[in-house]
């Protein structure tokens, strides 16, 4: 059919209702239609959904680096441009690379336009509706894209219908906090996740890579509305109904009867080592693997330009990575405030016997004290300059290989994380532990969960975790030293870097047996939050979330503004010989300079 694009596009308003008419870009091309504006053929769907997937892109980069160099685990360099050491000294100004309302918009309103106009009541020769799962692909995209605008900007304007006229565009929209996004995109996912919450477009393989996963899982999207809808409230329920939306997602990732669990990529030490010069590392390789399969780490990207010349090719490569492209000069580093919490974790050691341990020791070289997982994706080296022949230290975080083009979203620790984060703020820290600590399934559920509640309600709510033993493998003292053929497919999140938690006596959670469980609650939950946010650290620094995590953990605490400032200014310690720190140019004890703002029309 004959196609044209409206060049308009929504942005934001002031405060309370006002005009979006500012916000409007009469130049670009954000808005694709059918000329009938119906979409009705498969032609068209597959058009409109390319579409939204495209204007994705722009989102792709900022999406990681304003959520990482915001956080206390990266810091940024001498050779970064200015745009970067801005958003690390919270002070982005309007003409911010990164700092653009519109390209948010623009997925928003592409996908207003597709979900106005889809014919979902169209079906097939075998009675299934042909345009459904395009439909809740794209209500699951425009609920994340809600998201980011209210991590980023805080109170944004709303707008679920397209925008097409200049006269449209002149109405009055209101403004939504992230707690009314979160229950207007609950509300509005709910109806489609039993249907279509593992079903997804299937436009096969395109430029090498899996169509599956250009998309986003509505229940991992309500799972978080329900996360920050609770941080925000302070709703036990919502903490609750985030928790089991996680679950769902695991246990439909695979099918009926299916299993995906943690596996157990790990950075370690050879059992029984005693040099502790050179740990294995069975861990890295997870991040450049962009196969889709039953066991894969990778859920959501967003697939990304693949020559430079094209519009949305992603920099994070270069900023993360020094190579040739770059001179050798890395744009992002490491902070200080990584570094300290992966030394300060104690290594646990299994003995050969089986019953023994012991602790790596500190101050080891290459960042081999402590956790593994920072040297396992930290790579420092040696470079030979092509014009001059001297050698050049180079630098490498090692989740932005120089294979990867794409920028990934979602991965299967993050689901599992995120449970353990909701279970706790619910009230269930053992559950939540046991996900740190040794893995779950449900025979960990019966003997570390299920003894400790003492009333019924909450002992169903646990039950509905179900993690059979037999697909649930536990990886615990025989599966580890190689006795037996049962194999191991789960294990605790700490022991991906920090060695055999089970048995790391620096890693148990505390309890007064003089002390009711209801007693003791407050304080489990705390030393859980506090494993969780440091755990979190571990395992997902440069991936573009810590800001966002540090934000939630903040909203529970007494005071959220002092939180959040001493824990982003933590990082601003003894400096790299390459880091450029700056002085953060704002006060971070008032939740409002939290985010950004741009024209004076969007932000606090």
């Amino acid at each position: 059919m004959k196609r044209t694009i409206l060049s308009i596009i929504a942005a934001g308003i002031l405060l309370g209702l006002n005009s979006c008419s500012d916000f409007f870009d009469q130049e670009s091309d954000h808005v694709i239609y059918t000329e009938n504006h119906k979409i009705d053929n498969a032609t068209d769907t597959i058009y409109s959904m390319t579409g939204i997937l495209l204007k994705l892109q722009s989102l792709a980069d900022r999406t990681i680096l304003l959520g990482e160099l915001r956080g206390d685990l990266s810091e940024v360099t001498s050779v970064a441009n200015s745009d970067l050491r801005d958003i690390a000294t919270f002070n982005v100004g309007e003409d911010n690379a990164y700092n653009s309302p519109r390209d948010y918009y623009a997925v928003i309103n592409n996908c207003n336009y597709f979900i106005a106009n889809a014919d979902t009541t169209l079906k097939n020769n075998r009675n299934q509706y042909i345009f459904m799962r395009e439909y809740a692909a794209a209500k699951a995209i425009r609920a994340w894209t809600y998201m980011q605008l209210a991590m980023n900007y805080g109170s944004v304007p709303f707008v679920t219908t397209p925008i097409l006229t200049k006269e449209q565009s002149e109405i009055a929209y209101p403004r939504y906090d992230m707690a009314a996004i979160c229950e207007f995109f609950i509300n509005d996912l709910l109806p489609l996740a039993d249907r279509y919450g593992r079903e997804y477009p299937n436009y096969g393989t395109i430029r090498n890579t899996d169509s599956r996963f250009f998309y986003f899982p509505i229940n991992i999207i309500l799972g978080d509305l329900y996360l920050w809808h609770g941080s925000f409230t302070g709703n036990k329920e919502s903490y609750k109904q985030s928790a089991l939306r996680y679950y769902k997602y695991i246990s439909e990732r695979n099918g009926d009867n299916s299993l995906y669990a943690t596996l157990t990529d790990r950075a370690y030490w050879a059992t029984g080592t005693a040099t502790w010069t050179r740990p294995y590392d069975g861990y890295s390789d997870i991040f450049s693997n962009e196969r889709y399969t039953t066991d894969c780490e990778l859920i959501t990207m967003i697939a990304c330009d693949s020559i430079p010349s094209e519009g949305n090719y992603s920099q994070l490569t270069n900023m993360f990575l020094s190579r040739y492209d770059n001179n050798y000069k890395s744009s992002i580093i490491p902070s200080t405030r990584i570094q300290e919490i992966s030394e300060a974790q104690e290594y646990c050691q299994l003995g050969l016997n089986g019953t023994t341990v012991s602790y790596s020791p500190k101050g080891l070289t290459e960042h081999k004290s402590g956790d593994l997982r920072l040297y396992s994706v930290w790579n420092e080296g040696l470079a030979r300059d092509a014009s001059t022949g001297e050698l050049i230290e180079t630098m490498s975080i090692g989740k932005y290989s120089s294979r990867i083009r794409n920028v990934h979203i979602y991965r299967r620790q993050m689901i599992y994380m995120r449970m353990a984060e909701a279970l706790n703020a619910a009230g269930y820290p053992r559950m939540a532990f046991a996900i740190l600590s040794t893995g779950l399934n449900n025979s960990i559920a019966e003997t570390d969960v299920l003894p400790y509640i003492d009333n019924v309600s909450d002992s169903l709510f646990i039950q509905q975790f179900d993690f059979p033993v037999s697909r649930y493998t536990i990886m615990g003292v025989e599966e580890l030293l190689g006795y037996g053929a049962r194999g191991y497919n789960t294990m605790g999140m700490h022991s991906r870097g920090s060695g055999f938690t089970p048995m790391n006596e620096y890693y148990q959670l505390p309890y007064d047996t003089l002390r009711t469980e209801a007693e003791q609650l407050p304080e489990l939950q705390q030393y859980v939050e506090e494993k969780l946010l440091t755990e979190e650290a571990l395992e997902f620094s440069f991936e573009g979330v810590r800001y966002y995590d540090l934000m939630r953990f903040a909203l529970r605490q007494p005071n959220p503004g002092q939180y959040l400032s001493d824990k982003v200014c933590s990082r601003r310690g003894e400096a790299n010989k390459d880091a450029m720190r700056g002085e953060i140019k704002t006060d971070l004890t008032n939740p409002q300079n939290w985010y950004l703002r741009w024209n004076g029309l969007i932000g606090y």
